[in-house]
């Protein structure tokens, strides 16, 4: 074993007792399945990043985008890019997805381009619903294609990296809109907002074209070029063992499938709750930066806007690898549900030292981290279900694209920045909310194992495969068994020894 495999081994990225047959099987799956994925919704993030920088570059000041018209043409693009989320889901499931997300990502680079040329606030409206409809296949199509190739011990990994995409992105945007700014403002009469939208372009289009060559697809429909006959059949082997259910198709019962199922309500409200009690780490934190121009210029703005991006990246990627070793997700997750409501009542305090504010706002950065493990958490509970779960990753999605365009408006209107006292009474409730109901799957899932439902063991042994990983979870159930079946039989040789008696 050379060092690179035994630094691998100690940092986890590979299982211990995995043979060597599977760990470049792994390492093959993880340059297939990340680069695209990564690429993917990194120049995704550019492109959306891009409103907010243009905005603090001009455009806000020459489309006189005053009040909350901000606000309303990010919700245009949240508008679009809930609408087609779930049925493109759906879709992705049936057709190739290496020509299927990397036409989506064309038709967005280009709507993109569009924005560049726009001359009101009407056009602008029309060019973000577009980039939303056509950018929609993006996140979830490759949250849904990452988590088909991974192990309960493998997921939080893989998926801390596919998460700090997103921060990374808005970083280098925030750095693009800078250069772009700097160097091309007022070249070819163009200002230096309208060259950012072209810079993304020019490097969204052509990334697309990394999918058509190298995304594998999912692992019983791959035809991956890369992969032998015998790897993918590992790869759907490995699955199986671990409780992974290979395709079962659409078909009319898909939607009882998904809605016939407790997974779907509970996740779609848990999710929701953690994914947006932390948003004050975003718009309200540049807000609040931006209103003390005393303080901070423009670009000393950009720069301590980036602290909360790098706060996210580091916590990601340790919660990714922390809750693996302790496989599960939860209790990564209580902790940063703590740290999100402890961070919310400060904000919502607000009369603080300024040091403390900055603690909240970078804190809250921290706890966008365990976000990342709500859709591997969500692919695990529905690992019995392909095409069910890639639903179940639109659906859970969409609830926060709905939210994220009717809360901001609501709770955090532009107006009121930077104190928007209504947004943190909203934060630290929901927070509270939000502790409450963590629990909740796992006590859902204690009842199944309790009533004999145990779909992974079902699926493993329906493949003929012995089921690994099922010990842990089903322990406790059966100690508890043990124990109700010890008590009935002392209860039982008590009265044995009464009647005795009398």
């Amino acid at each position: 074993m050379g060092k690179l495999d035994r630094f691998a081994e100690f940092i986890d990225w590979y299982p211990k007792g995995m043979s060597k047959e599977e760990r470049h099987l792994v390492y093959k799956i993880d340059w297939l399945v990340l680069s695209f994925s990564c690429i993917a919704f990194f120049t995704k993030n550019l492109d959306v990043s891009a409103l907010s920088n243009a905005y603090y570059a001009g455009m806000g000041d020459d489309l006189n985008l005053d009040g909350n018209k901000l606000q309303f043409a990010t919700s245009m693009y949240y508008v679009g890019y809930a609408i087609f989320q779930i049925p493109s889901n759906i879709v992705l499931t049936r057709l190739p997805a290496e020509y299927y997300l990397p036409a989506f990502e064309v038709m967005w680079g280009l709507f993109t381009l569009g924005t560049a040329f726009i001359k009101s606030y009407n056009q602008l409206l029309v060019m973000r619903f577009f980039v939303g409809f056509t950018a929609t296949a993006c996140w979830v199509g490759n949250a849904h294609i990452v988590n088909s190739w991974y192990t309960r011990q493998e997921l939080g990994k893989r998926n801390a990296i596919y998460g700090c995409v997103y921060p990374l992105g808005a970083m280098f945007a925030g750095y693009l809109q800078a250069a772009a700014y700097n160097n091309l403002n007022g070249a070819h009469g163009m200002e230096g907002w309208r060259w950012l939208f072209i810079v993304c372009a020019i490097i969204t289009i052509p990334c697309a074209l990394i999918g058509v060559f190298f995304c594998p697809n999912v692992p019983d429909r791959t035809r991956s070029r890369y992969l032998t006959e015998r790897e993918k059949q590992l790869a759907v082997d490995r699955l199986l063992k671990d409780g992974f259910a290979k395709t079962r198709g659409i078909g009319r019962g898909l939607f009882k499938r998904i809605f016939g199922d407790w997974r779907i309500y509970v996740f779609f409200v848990v999710g929701n709750l953690y994914w947006m009690t932390p948003y004050p780490s975003g718009l309200p934190y540049g807000l609040w930066l931006s209103s003390q121009k005393d303080k901070y210029s423009p670009a000393m703005v950009n720069n301590l806007s980036t602290i909360t991006y790098a706060a996210t990246i580091v916590s990601t990627m340790i919660c990714g690898f922390y809750s693996d070793w302790r496989q599960n997700r939860w209790e990564t997750m209580l902790y940063g549900g703590v740290l999100i409501l402890i961070c919310n009542v400060l904000l919502l305090v607000w009369n603080v030292p300024g040091g403390v504010k900055f603690f909240a706002f970078i804190g809250l950065g921290v706890a966008n981290g365990p976000t990342n493990l709500i859709v591997p958490w969500l692919a695990e509970f529905m690992s019995h279900d392909l095409e069910a779960r890639s639903a179940s990753i639109a659906i859970v999605n969409v609830g926060w694209v709905v939210i994220n365009c009717v809360v901001p408006i609501i709770a955090w209107p532009i107006p009121s920045a930077p104190r928007f006292l209504g947004g943190y009474i909203w934060s630290v409730v929901m927070s509270v909310v939000e502790i409450i109901l963590l629990p909740l799957p796992m006590i859902l899932e204690r009842r199944e194992l309790k009533r004999g439902i145990n779909y992974a063991q079902m699926i493993a042994e329906e493949n003929g495969i012995v089921p690994t990983g099922l010990e842990e979870k089903t322990k406790g159930v059966d100690d508890e068994q043990s124990l109700e079946e010890t008590g009935q039989a002392k209860n039982e040789k008590e009265v044995e020894v009464n009647a005795i008696s009398v």
